[in-house]
């Protein structure tokens, strides 16, 4: 006699747990990247309204019929647009990492400059030399970083213009 195997109710309240997790962090999302997961028109309602509700129970309440409309959608594509946005940001952390640690080169290191432009030939090497002037002299003489950040957003234009993000 074969018996069907049911999820135990430990395991349907961890899925249903997870499913409200998951509506959870599309109610963190912009609008932006809203728009661009695929919602049944309900379930996209619901996040919007949870999105404009400031009381703590109340949003509680709104996250619980969120993860009860997420039982009636397939969670497969949803989960993978967020680890895809989740993988976005990483890798957009990692570029500006990337900049950061040139930046950080070049002040301290005149060697540094020449090892940029054999990377990054179609720079503005004058500019980026002037800049890293400025900034050393802005350390030394303790003022505002304003050249550190101009180098920053230099860097980020010259490294970013290569395909490197």
């Amino acid at each position: 006699m074969e018996r069907e195997e049911r999820p135990s109710k430990t395991r349907r309240k961890q899925d249903m747990h997870a499913l409200q997790a998951l509506g959870a962090a599309l109610v963190e999302l912009g609008p932006a990247q809203l728009a661009a997961v695929e919602l049944p028109e309900a379930l996209r309602e619901a996040v919007l309204a949870a999105k404009q509700i400031s009381s703590r129970e109340a949003r509680r309440r709104q996250l619980q019929y969120i993860g009860r409309l997420m039982r009636e959608v397939d969670a497969t594509p949803i989960r993978a647009k967020l680890d895809e946005f989740h993988g976005q940001s990483r890798t957009a952390a990692a570029a500006l990492h990337r900049v950061e640690r040139w930046r950080e080169r070049l002040v301290a290191d005149d060697d540094a400059l020449t090892e940029f432009a054999r990377e990054h030939p179609g720079a503005d090497l004058q500019r980026v030399r002037a800049l890293v002037r400025n900034a050393r002299d802005e350390q030394s003489a303790d003022r505002p970083p304003r050249a550190f950040r101009e180098l920053f957003r230099e860097l980020k234009a010259i490294i970013g213009a290569r395909g490197e993000d």
